[in-house]
Protein backbone atom coordinates (compact mmCIF):
# COMPACT_ATOMS: atom_id res chain seq x y z
CA UNK A 1 0.00 0.00 0.00
CA UNK A 2 1.31 3.78 -0.97
CA UNK A 3 -0.13 6.33 0.78
CA UNK A 4 0.73 9.91 0.10
CA UNK A 5 1.44 12.33 3.10
CA UNK A 6 1.79 16.33 2.25
CA UNK A 7 2.17 18.64 4.82
CA UNK A 8 3.01 22.61 3.82
CA UNK A 9 4.64 24.41 6.97
CA UNK A 10 6.41 23.08 10.42
CA UNK A 11 3.29 22.45 12.68
CA UNK A 12 1.82 20.74 9.45
CA UNK A 13 5.19 18.27 9.05
CA UNK A 14 4.37 17.22 12.88
CA UNK A 15 1.22 16.48 13.23
CA UNK A 16 1.37 15.04 9.66
CA UNK A 17 4.69 12.82 11.13
CA UNK A 18 2.49 11.81 14.38
CA UNK A 19 -0.43 10.73 12.00
CA UNK A 20 2.28 8.46 9.91
CA UNK A 21 3.34 7.06 13.56
CA UNK A 22 0.13 5.90 14.03
CA UNK A 23 -0.77 4.23 11.02
CA UNK A 24 1.97 1.98 11.05
CA UNK A 25 0.11 -0.02 13.60
CA UNK A 26 -2.70 -0.75 11.01
CA UNK A 27 -0.67 -0.77 7.43
CA UNK A 28 2.83 -2.03 8.44
CA UNK A 29 3.94 -2.53 5.39
CA UNK A 30 2.67 0.76 3.74
CA UNK A 31 5.33 3.08 2.39
CA UNK A 32 5.03 6.48 2.34
CA UNK A 33 5.52 9.74 0.20
CA UNK A 34 5.09 13.17 -0.27
CA UNK A 35 5.55 16.62 0.21
CA UNK A 36 7.93 16.88 3.66
CA UNK A 37 9.39 18.85 6.50
CA UNK A 38 12.14 17.53 8.64
CA UNK A 39 9.79 15.39 11.17
CA UNK A 40 8.25 13.69 8.20
CA UNK A 41 11.60 13.07 6.91
CA UNK A 42 12.26 10.97 10.30
CA UNK A 43 9.51 9.19 9.51
CA UNK A 44 10.29 7.77 6.49
CA UNK A 45 8.30 9.22 4.17
CA UNK A 46 9.98 9.88 0.83
CA UNK A 47 10.71 13.22 -0.31
CA UNK A 48 8.84 14.15 -3.71
CA UNK A 49 8.85 18.01 -2.30
CA UNK A 50 10.41 19.72 0.27
CA UNK A 51 7.72 21.48 2.61
CA UNK A 52 10.46 24.47 2.94
CA UNK A 53 9.42 25.66 -0.32
CA UNK A 54 5.63 26.13 0.20
CA UNK A 55 5.64 27.79 3.43
CA UNK A 56 4.33 31.58 2.73
CA UNK A 57 2.16 33.33 4.65
CA UNK A 58 -0.38 36.22 3.43
CA UNK A 59 -2.11 37.05 -0.61
CA UNK A 60 0.80 39.19 -1.67
CA UNK A 61 3.95 37.16 -0.16
CA UNK A 62 2.27 33.90 -2.14
CA UNK A 63 1.25 36.19 -5.05
CA UNK A 64 5.25 36.18 -4.68
CA UNK A 65 5.93 32.98 -4.67
CA UNK A 66 3.88 31.26 -7.02
CA UNK A 67 5.87 30.22 -9.90
CA UNK A 68 8.48 28.10 -7.49
CA UNK A 69 4.90 26.67 -5.64
CA UNK A 70 3.35 26.04 -8.77
CA UNK A 71 6.83 24.48 -9.94
CA UNK A 72 6.64 22.08 -6.67
CA UNK A 73 3.00 21.77 -7.33
CA UNK A 74 3.43 20.12 -10.87
CA UNK A 75 6.15 17.94 -9.93
CA UNK A 76 4.14 16.59 -7.23
CA UNK A 77 1.41 16.17 -9.54
CA UNK A 78 3.64 14.19 -11.96
CA UNK A 79 4.44 11.93 -9.40
CA UNK A 80 0.99 10.67 -8.82
CA UNK A 81 0.09 10.50 -12.26
CA UNK A 82 2.66 7.87 -12.65
CA UNK A 83 1.69 5.59 -9.69
CA UNK A 84 -1.80 6.87 -7.89
CA UNK A 85 -1.42 6.43 -3.91
CA UNK A 86 -3.84 4.22 -2.38
CA UNK A 87 -5.12 7.14 -0.17
CA UNK A 88 -3.67 10.71 0.86
CA UNK A 89 -3.27 12.36 3.82
CA UNK A 90 -3.46 15.81 3.33
CA UNK A 91 -1.96 18.13 6.02
CA UNK A 92 -3.53 22.30 6.56
CA UNK A 93 -2.18 24.74 3.69
CA UNK A 94 -5.15 24.78 1.91
CA UNK A 95 -4.18 26.84 -0.93
CA UNK A 96 -2.17 24.28 -2.19
CA UNK A 97 -4.09 20.82 -0.42
CA UNK A 98 -7.37 21.41 -1.90
CA UNK A 99 -6.23 22.18 -5.27
CA UNK A 100 -4.30 18.85 -5.25
CA UNK A 101 -7.43 17.07 -3.31
CA UNK A 102 -9.32 18.16 -6.56
CA UNK A 103 -6.51 15.95 -9.16
CA UNK A 104 -6.67 13.24 -6.17
CA UNK A 105 -9.94 12.56 -6.17
CA UNK A 106 -10.41 13.15 -10.28
CA UNK A 107 -7.76 9.74 -9.64
CA UNK A 108 -10.15 7.57 -6.94
CA UNK A 109 -7.71 8.77 -4.55
CA UNK A 110 -9.59 9.06 -1.16
CA UNK A 111 -8.60 12.23 0.93
CA UNK A 112 -8.08 12.26 4.65
CA UNK A 113 -7.53 16.13 5.64
CA UNK A 114 -5.37 16.73 8.69
CA UNK A 115 -5.83 19.87 10.38
CA UNK A 116 -8.94 21.41 8.98
CA UNK A 117 -8.96 24.42 6.70
CA UNK A 118 -10.09 27.22 8.82
CA UNK A 119 -12.80 28.39 6.59
CA UNK A 120 -15.66 29.15 9.25
CA UNK A 121 -13.12 32.27 9.93
CA UNK A 122 -12.44 32.99 6.09
CA UNK A 123 -13.38 31.84 2.47
CA UNK A 124 -16.14 30.40 3.54
CA UNK A 125 -16.82 29.45 -0.21
CA UNK A 126 -14.30 26.62 -0.18
CA UNK A 127 -16.93 24.80 2.21
CA UNK A 128 -18.14 23.03 -1.27
CA UNK A 129 -14.46 21.69 -2.34
CA UNK A 130 -13.98 20.34 0.78
CA UNK A 131 -17.73 18.55 0.69
CA UNK A 132 -16.60 17.65 -2.71
CA UNK A 133 -12.69 16.13 -2.20
CA UNK A 134 -11.95 14.94 0.90
CA UNK A 135 -13.51 11.79 2.47
CA UNK A 136 -13.14 12.56 5.57
CA UNK A 137 -11.97 16.05 7.60
CA UNK A 138 -10.24 15.77 11.03
CA UNK A 139 -10.55 18.49 13.15
CA UNK A 140 -8.30 20.34 16.21
CA UNK A 141 -10.75 22.69 17.41
CA UNK A 142 -13.85 21.41 19.41
CA UNK A 143 -16.30 23.78 17.46
CA UNK A 144 -15.27 22.53 14.14
CA UNK A 145 -16.67 19.42 13.98
CA UNK A 146 -20.56 20.93 14.19
CA UNK A 147 -19.68 23.70 11.78
CA UNK A 148 -18.53 21.22 9.04
CA UNK A 149 -21.22 18.53 9.47
CA UNK A 150 -23.94 20.98 9.36
CA UNK A 151 -22.48 21.83 6.12
CA UNK A 152 -22.38 18.46 4.79
CA UNK A 153 -18.50 17.45 5.62
CA UNK A 154 -18.15 14.54 7.22
CA UNK A 155 -15.82 16.02 10.03
CA UNK A 156 -14.70 14.49 13.40
CA UNK A 157 -12.74 16.42 16.10
CA UNK A 158 -10.09 14.30 17.61
CA UNK A 159 -8.41 16.78 20.10
CA UNK A 160 -5.90 19.29 19.70
CA UNK A 161 -2.55 17.05 19.89
CA UNK A 162 -0.55 19.97 21.85
CA UNK A 163 -3.10 19.72 24.84
CA UNK A 164 -1.12 16.47 26.41
CA UNK A 165 2.34 17.03 24.18
CA UNK A 166 2.96 20.33 25.55
CA UNK A 167 5.33 20.10 28.60
CA UNK A 168 9.11 21.69 29.72
CA UNK A 169 11.55 19.53 29.16
CA UNK A 170 13.88 20.65 32.50
CA UNK A 171 13.04 22.27 35.93
CA UNK A 172 12.65 26.11 36.24
CA UNK A 173 15.86 26.09 38.10
CA UNK A 174 18.09 24.08 35.72
CA UNK A 175 16.63 26.02 32.96
CA UNK A 176 17.65 29.32 34.05
CA UNK A 177 20.88 28.47 35.37
CA UNK A 178 22.10 26.38 31.71
CA UNK A 179 21.22 29.86 30.18
CA UNK A 180 22.84 31.97 32.59
CA UNK A 181 19.29 32.97 33.51
CA UNK A 182 18.51 34.42 37.05
CA UNK A 183 15.14 32.70 38.16
CA UNK A 184 14.61 35.50 39.85
CA UNK A 185 14.07 38.73 37.76
CA UNK A 186 10.82 38.88 35.64
CA UNK A 187 10.64 36.99 32.42
CA UNK A 188 9.37 38.45 28.74
CA UNK A 189 9.55 35.47 26.27
CA UNK A 190 9.67 37.18 22.47
CA UNK A 191 7.88 34.58 19.72
CA UNK A 192 8.21 36.73 16.53
CA UNK A 193 6.97 33.52 14.47
CA UNK A 194 8.43 30.86 12.84
CA UNK A 195 8.77 32.29 9.33
CA UNK A 196 10.96 34.60 8.30
CA UNK A 197 9.00 37.15 6.51
CA UNK A 198 6.92 36.80 10.29
CA UNK A 199 10.14 37.70 11.76
CA UNK A 200 10.49 40.50 9.55
CA UNK A 201 7.39 42.62 9.76
CA UNK A 202 7.34 42.22 14.07
CA UNK A 203 10.51 42.80 14.78
CA UNK A 204 10.50 45.80 14.87
CA UNK A 205 7.61 46.11 16.79
CA UNK A 206 9.01 44.26 19.21
CA UNK A 207 12.39 45.99 19.80
CA UNK A 208 10.37 49.06 20.73
CA UNK A 209 7.65 47.84 22.97
CA UNK A 210 10.69 45.50 24.61
CA UNK A 211 12.39 49.51 25.37
CA UNK A 212 9.71 51.07 26.47
CA UNK A 213 9.18 48.24 28.83
CA UNK A 214 12.33 47.84 29.74
CA UNK A 215 12.00 51.89 31.06
CA UNK A 216 9.18 50.63 33.51
CA UNK A 217 10.51 47.26 35.00
CA UNK A 218 13.49 45.38 35.95
CA UNK A 219 13.53 42.94 33.32
CA UNK A 220 15.32 39.69 31.21
CA UNK A 221 14.44 39.40 27.91
CA UNK A 222 14.31 35.71 26.11
CA UNK A 223 13.84 35.67 22.02
CA UNK A 224 12.50 32.31 21.23
CA UNK A 225 13.61 30.63 17.96
CA UNK A 226 13.36 27.69 15.35
CA UNK A 227 16.64 26.20 14.62
CA UNK A 228 18.96 28.26 12.41
CA UNK A 229 17.44 31.58 13.44
CA UNK A 230 20.84 33.16 13.90
CA UNK A 231 22.35 32.22 10.72
CA UNK A 232 19.35 34.32 8.75
CA UNK A 233 19.50 37.27 7.10
CA UNK A 234 16.46 38.56 9.27
CA UNK A 235 18.61 38.22 12.11
CA UNK A 236 21.56 40.05 10.89
CA UNK A 237 18.89 42.76 10.35
CA UNK A 238 18.22 43.22 14.02
CA UNK A 239 21.73 41.67 15.34
CA UNK A 240 22.99 45.16 16.94
CA UNK A 241 19.50 46.15 18.53
CA UNK A 242 18.82 42.38 20.38
CA UNK A 243 22.35 43.06 21.95
CA UNK A 244 21.60 46.74 23.04
CA UNK A 245 18.72 44.93 25.04
CA UNK A 246 20.79 42.50 26.30
CA UNK A 247 18.37 39.98 24.79
CA UNK A 248 18.87 36.16 25.19
CA UNK A 249 18.27 34.57 22.38
CA UNK A 250 17.39 30.67 22.42
CA UNK A 251 16.96 28.46 19.46
CA UNK A 252 14.43 25.25 19.56
CA UNK A 253 13.51 25.52 23.18
CA UNK A 254 10.01 27.44 22.82
CA UNK A 255 8.11 25.00 25.25
CA UNK A 256 10.66 25.10 27.46
CA UNK A 257 11.10 28.97 27.21
CA UNK A 258 7.53 29.44 27.63
CA UNK A 259 7.10 27.80 30.35
CA UNK A 260 9.30 29.62 32.62
CA UNK A 261 8.63 33.29 31.08
CA UNK A 262 6.03 35.43 33.08
CA UNK A 263 4.87 36.98 29.96
CA UNK A 264 4.78 36.05 26.55
CA UNK A 265 5.10 38.64 23.43
CA UNK A 266 3.42 35.92 21.01
CA UNK A 267 2.65 35.79 17.01
CA UNK A 268 -1.01 34.74 16.50
CA UNK A 269 -0.38 31.33 15.66
CA UNK A 270 0.30 27.67 17.12
CA UNK A 271 2.69 28.97 19.60
CA UNK A 272 -0.16 30.95 21.59
CA UNK A 273 -1.92 27.45 21.64
CA UNK A 274 0.79 26.17 23.45
CA UNK A 275 1.24 29.45 25.65
CA UNK A 276 -2.05 28.72 26.24
CA UNK A 277 -1.49 24.49 27.42
CA UNK A 278 1.43 25.56 29.70
CA UNK A 279 -0.57 28.97 31.26
CA UNK A 280 1.47 31.47 30.20
CA UNK A 281 -0.06 34.56 30.22
CA UNK A 282 0.32 36.71 26.56
CA UNK A 283 -0.27 39.46 24.06
CA UNK A 284 -0.71 38.29 21.10
CA UNK A 285 -0.18 40.21 17.62
CA UNK A 286 0.03 39.54 14.04
CA UNK A 287 0.97 41.33 11.01
CA UNK A 288 0.53 40.97 7.10
CA UNK A 289 1.84 43.32 4.20
CA UNK A 290 -0.48 46.12 3.64
CA UNK A 291 -1.36 44.57 0.22
CA UNK A 292 -2.89 41.00 1.90
CA UNK A 293 -4.05 43.34 4.46
CA UNK A 294 -6.40 45.13 2.04
CA UNK A 295 -6.74 42.04 0.28
CA UNK A 296 -7.90 39.76 3.13
CA UNK A 297 -9.37 42.17 5.66
CA UNK A 298 -12.95 41.79 4.26
CA UNK A 299 -13.09 38.14 3.52
CA UNK A 300 -12.27 37.64 7.63
CA UNK A 301 -15.87 36.46 9.49
CA UNK A 302 -14.79 36.06 13.13
CA UNK A 303 -14.69 38.32 16.25
CA UNK A 304 -10.76 37.71 17.11
CA UNK A 305 -8.00 36.57 14.94
CA UNK A 306 -5.99 35.00 18.15
CA UNK A 307 -7.47 31.00 18.13
CA UNK A 308 -6.89 31.58 22.03
CA UNK A 309 -9.57 33.67 21.51
CA UNK A 310 -11.37 31.96 19.38
CA UNK A 311 -11.59 29.14 21.72
CA UNK A 312 -12.62 30.73 24.90
CA UNK A 313 -15.49 32.50 22.97
CA UNK A 314 -14.14 36.36 24.08
CA UNK A 315 -11.22 38.47 24.52
CA UNK A 316 -9.17 36.42 26.68
CA UNK A 317 -5.97 37.47 25.67
CA UNK A 318 -5.04 40.76 24.12
CA UNK A 319 -4.58 40.78 20.26
CA UNK A 320 -3.05 43.63 18.50
CA UNK A 321 -3.85 43.08 14.82
CA UNK A 322 -1.96 45.15 11.85
CA UNK A 323 -1.98 48.64 12.90
CA UNK A 324 -3.21 47.92 16.27
CA UNK A 325 0.72 46.26 16.36
CA UNK A 326 2.88 49.67 17.60
CA UNK A 327 5.53 49.53 20.37
CA UNK A 328 2.84 52.07 22.84
CA UNK A 329 0.01 49.29 21.94
CA UNK A 330 2.46 46.50 22.50
CA UNK A 331 4.01 47.73 26.05
CA UNK A 332 0.54 48.72 27.25
CA UNK A 333 -0.92 45.78 26.66
CA UNK A 334 1.55 43.72 28.30
CA UNK A 335 2.39 45.90 31.44
CA UNK A 336 -0.97 45.27 33.83
CA UNK A 337 0.35 41.33 33.46
CA UNK A 338 3.79 42.31 34.52
CA UNK A 339 3.05 44.38 37.33
CA UNK A 340 -0.33 42.84 38.77
CA UNK A 341 -0.34 39.62 40.27
CA UNK A 342 -3.82 38.86 40.03
CA UNK A 343 -4.14 40.08 36.40
CA UNK A 344 -1.95 37.80 35.34
CA UNK A 345 -3.28 34.99 37.51
CA UNK A 346 -6.68 35.87 36.13
CA UNK A 347 -5.51 35.19 33.21
CA UNK A 348 -3.96 32.14 34.04
CA UNK A 349 -7.37 30.59 34.97
CA UNK A 350 -8.86 31.35 31.69
CA UNK A 351 -5.65 29.38 30.08
CA UNK A 352 -6.87 26.58 32.24
CA UNK A 353 -10.45 26.42 30.66
CA UNK A 354 -8.99 26.40 27.07
CA UNK A 355 -6.54 23.88 27.69
CA UNK A 356 -9.63 21.81 29.10
CA UNK A 357 -11.87 22.54 26.09
CA UNK A 358 -8.73 20.76 23.96
CA UNK A 359 -7.97 17.80 25.74
CA UNK A 360 -9.38 14.87 24.52
CA UNK A 361 -9.91 11.44 26.41
CA UNK A 362 -7.53 9.41 23.58
CA UNK A 363 -4.54 10.00 21.54
CA UNK A 364 -5.44 12.60 18.61
CA UNK A 365 -3.59 10.49 16.06
CA UNK A 366 -4.60 7.24 17.02
CA UNK A 367 -8.34 8.08 16.82
CA UNK A 368 -7.63 9.95 13.13
CA UNK A 369 -5.65 6.65 12.21
CA UNK A 370 -8.13 4.22 13.57
CA UNK A 371 -11.08 6.20 11.29
CA UNK A 372 -9.21 6.52 8.57
CA UNK A 373 -8.57 2.80 8.67
CA UNK A 374 -12.25 1.77 9.19
CA UNK A 375 -12.78 3.62 6.06
CA UNK A 376 -10.64 2.14 3.98
CA UNK A 377 -10.35 -1.47 5.42
CA UNK A 378 -8.28 -2.35 7.94
CA UNK A 379 -5.32 -5.21 7.40
CA UNK A 380 -1.43 -5.93 8.52
CA UNK A 381 0.65 -6.69 5.05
Amino acid sequence: MRILVSAGEASGDMYAARMVRALHKHYDSASYFGCTGPRLKEASVETVVDSAKLSVVGLAEVAGHLPGIYREYRRLIHVLREDPPDAAVLTDSPDFHLRLARHLRAMGVPVFYLVAPQVWAWRQGRVRQIRERVRKLFCLFPFEEEWFRSRGVDATYIGHPLATAVKPTSTRDAFFASHGLDAGTLTVAVLPGSRAGEAQRHMPDLLGALKILRQRFPLQIVLATPNGFAEQRVFATFREPIRELAIKVIEDETWDVLANADLALAASGTVTVEAAVLGTPMVTYYKVTSASWWAGRRLVKVPYLSMVNLIAGRMAVPELIQHEMTPDKLADAASPLLVDPENAARMRRDLAIIKAKLTAQFDPFERAALLMAAELGHFRN
